[in-house]
């Protein structure tokens, strides 16, 4: 029989550790139960460890979703909260995502809130979602709060698909002409080179460059293909600095079009966010922070604790949000409206639904702006090549004529 690792408190409060032998991990913690011992870990000895640790990753958005849906169906039909836990685990396909579960079901089995147990895995369960579930158990509305979780994490993951499928056509296309460019550079002129040095004479201006273009990428190509990807990775460790975030993330909301249409998702998410957590009974300036926290853009999120912080003096939300300069003049009046008629999550509900109508409309402007765009790019570059090798083979024919 395996032997099991301990750690928790007795019923004095005082810590206590040891080994218990035990036919599996859930026995070893019901034998510990009927000793009065508050259980805060269990493990198998000879496992604590590993050669090759599994390095841990997030859970995806959907999952949760899911997970939170049948959660508040479960708990709607009068399940038990550690049987719930139980079946969701058990019936969780990701490996990663069912051992945080059956965490969560045994911190929970030793006296641990619901919300506590969820907080020590942040990669599953953010601020907001552990927060929503503290003033859920709180209130005794659980069922609901889970509910309204599940509904505010749909309508998140169906605005980054939106904008994740929005990219990939304009990104493949590019990625596709700058390898078929690539290989003309490459392959074909170096072929046409070699044929118009051997009739001899000048080439035209624009096939000279063409032909320099070919040798720097037929010697340096290589180079550039290494700069590009650690130029990349540069980029992405310079965005996790704080001066960094800020530079790229007001950058991208300076771009034509692509920071509009970025702006109109903070909005939406802001405002789907915070009326999530007041309509579920989370305290006003907890309910900023988790919402500045939860942005995605440095900008936004100083803006979000700017108004935080002039709440906390006792100021109103829309005044200080329209100081920022940062949302909408549209908005700072709804949600002036809303604090005084006191339906702020109404109406910062009501906010969200519209701009993310208005994502929806962008996005599609924005595809029907980049497919003739992107058209004429590759026609203007595809074109330029052509040219350029068929002009020495047109001074030819007019020395033969």
């Amino acid at each position: 029989m395996p032997s099991f690792v301990w750690k928790g408190k007795n019923r004095f409060g005082a810590f206590q550790e040891g080994v218990l032998i035990a036919d599996t991990r859930d026995a070893a913690v019901a034998t510990l139960r009927r000793q009065n011992i508050q259980v805060s870990n269990v493990r198998e000895k000879g496992k604590e460890i590993r050669l090759l640790p599994r390095i841990p990753r997030g859970v995806s958005a959907k999952r949760v979703a899911i997970f939170t849906r049948q959660f508040s169906v479960m708990l709607d039909a009068g399940l038990p909260l550690v049987q719930c836990l139980e079946i969701l685990g058990e019936q969780e396909e990701d490996r990663t995502f069912r051992e945080i579960i059956q965490q969560v079901r045994t911190d929970v089995e030793s006296g641990a809130s619901l919300a506590d147990a969820m907080r020590k895995h942040p990669k599953a369960f953010n601020n907001l979602y552990v927060s929503m579930i503290q003033a859920g158990e709180a209130g005794g509305i659980l069922d609901i709060i889970l509910q309204r979780l599940a509904q505010y994490i749909e309508k998140v993951v169906r605005l980054q698909s939106q904008v994740k499928s929005a990219l990939i056509y304009p990104v493949s296309i590019l990625l596709i002409a700058a390898g078929v460019v690539y290989i003309i550079l490459w392959k074909v002129i170096p072929v046409f080179e070699q044929l118009f040095s051997g009739l001899g004479g000048e080439l035209p201006w624009l096939t000279r460059q063409v032909v320099n273009a070919s040798n720097f990428v037929g010697r340096f190509g290589w180079l550039v293909i290494i700069g590009l990807i650690l130029l990349y990775f540069a980029l992405l460790r310079y965005h996790k600095t704080q001066g960094g975030r800020r530079v790229i993330d007001g950058l991208l909301l300076r771009i034509p079009v692509v920071g509009m249409l970025l702006r109109k998702i903070a909005v939406a998410r802001f405002c789907r966010t915070l009326a999530t957590l007041t309509s579920s009974g989370v305290p006003i300036l907890d309910g900023l922070e988790i919402t500045a926290k939860t942005s995605g853009n440095a900008i936004i999120e100083d803006a979000i604790m700017a108004v935080r912080k002039a709440v906390e003096e006792g100021k109103t939300i829309s005044m200080p949000l329209a100081e920022t300069k940062v949302f909408p003049p549209m908005v700072v009046q709804m949600i002036n409206v809303g604090e005084q008629t006191g339906a702020l999550d109404q109406m910062l509900s009501k906010i969200a639904d519209f701009y993310e109508e208005e994502v929806d409309t962008a996005i599609s402007g924005l595809m029907k702006l980049l497919e003739p765009l992107m058209i004429v790019i590759l026609g203007s570059i595809i074109g330029t090549i052509v040219t350029a090798m068929y002009l020495p083979m047109y001074a030819i024919l007019n020395k033969i004529g």
